[in-house]
């Protein structure tokens, strides 16, 4: 296990979560290299020794160092899209790696994940047209510009450096929780705001999270939206969640103008809390946007990279709300990995909606007899069209 440092980090709207880990080497030997992001997370290595090695540097501004770098020596170092006062490269040797800024509308060497500060910023509530102006808007026109499936070799190194920089931040956080106690939400991301399953998924989320669960989604509408804002009131009353529900019912769908105005609302109204979420969003269903309610997200060019992790981090079961054609490849996704006992050991597949799950898409009917015939194994599968009996499977294993 490696050894670290920690150091505490505010969130962009000021309120202050756990200690994010400064990631040192169990070894040398072993390759690993310590990982440091911030000016802070700088002065405290320089402060411990003089001459720095095997060290990753990403996004760091080193004129606020310039003098106490003067003092120190750099050996196979990593510099990533930092920014170097002059004369400072000459003082790099060869032993060290610099990768340059890629000049595209994204950071590909961001240290930490999305907020909705982040994401959204430049948007300004009730002008709907300027979410092309927000940070969001900008690199998803720039995406179709280049194309989904650009061959073009500048911008996929530019999305593979950045994907890797959000799966690295990714992994940092979720670090500091117990994996089992991560769980996933999966559905429909045209599942209405005023409907009945997205209430439940709401209760649902809101509940495993004030039981010590991390709730974990595709971070876009619909179901997942329902996910972030379960997690986002935990702590308050049923008649919150009722005043937030009748504030996001003015625009029921995500298509609606309003979408995104009346989730800042809720946001206004009800000021983030010590809970959080991540929502694991991408630019290629950039029509689809992203939730505020996450208070962390990941968002990815590479979707394969994105559904692939989603089922990977989710170790303490998924829920599966009623969807189509996404949701269907991420339930055999699932059980593939539950199968094969992938992570060592198999987690719960919970599916809400009885009707839905056994007549319109009898996906439930059929894991359980591909079960009986052996053809599956290691599924642990339950359905119910109750909150409180889909919570218990969740954490009565």
């Amino acid at each position: 296990m490696n050894s670290s440092h920690t150091a505490h980090k505010d969130n962009h709207d000021g309120s202050r979560h756990a200690p994010i880990a400064i990631k040192t080497p169990p070894s040398a030997s072993h390759g690993f290299y310590r990982e440091v992001g911030s000016a802070e997370e700088l002065l405290l290595l320089m402060s411990e020794q003089k001459e720095i090695s095997r060290c990753a540097f990403r996004s760091i501004d080193f004129n606020s160092v310039k003098e106490t770098f003067k003092e120190c020596v750099f050996h196979d170092c990593m510099f990533m899209g930092c920014t170097f006062f002059e004369g400072m490269k000459d003082n790099i040797d060869g032993s060290n790696l610099v990768f340059s800024h890629i000049d595209v509308p994204y950071n590909t060497f961001r240290n930490d994940l999305y907020t909705a500060s982040t994401l959204y910023e430049g948007y300004r509530k009730g002008e709907p047209e300027s979410y092309q102006e927000c940070y969001d808007g900008r690199v998803y026109r720039h995406y179709l510009g280049k194309g989904k499936t650009t061959t073009d070799m500048k911008e996929t190194l530019a999305r593979t450096l950045h994907d890797h920089a959000i799966s690295d931040a990714l992994h940092d956080l979720l670090a500091q929780y117990d994996e089992r106690h991560i769980v996933g939400i999966m559905g429909g991301h045209g599942i209405l705001r005023t409907s009945e399953d997205f209430l439940k998924v709401t209760r649902i989320a809101k509940r495993l999270t004030e039981e010590g669960r991390l709730m974990v989604s595709g971070g876009g509408p619909g179901a997942m939206e329902a996910t972030h804002l379960g997690a986002w009131m935990a702590g308050r009353t049923d008649n919150e969640v009722s005043e937030a529900m009748n504030i996001l019912a003015a625009a029921p769908s995500f298509k609606d103008e309003r979408w995104l105005d009346t989730a800042f609302e809720v946001i206004d109204r009800f000021p983030q809390s010590t809970f959080q979420s991540i929502g694991v969003p991408t630019w290629l269903y950039g029509h689809e946007p992203a939730t505020p309610f996450a208070t962390h997200i990941a968002k990815y060019f590479d979707n394969a990279l994105r559904e692939d992790g989603i089922l990977t981090i989710a170790k303490g079961g998924i829920i599966y709300s009623p969807g189509s054609a996404g949701t269907m490849q991420e339930i055999f996704q699932d059980a593939t990995q539950n199968h094969y006992l992938s992570f060592g050991y198999a987690s719960p597949m919970a599916f809400l909606g009885r009707r839905y799950w056994t007549e319109e898409m009898p996906v439930y009917p059929m894991l359980c007899q591909m079960m009986e015939e052996g053809r599956y194994k290691n599924l642990m599968l339950s359905i119910s069209d109750s909150v409180e009996d889909t919570c218990k499977a969740l954490t009565d294993i």
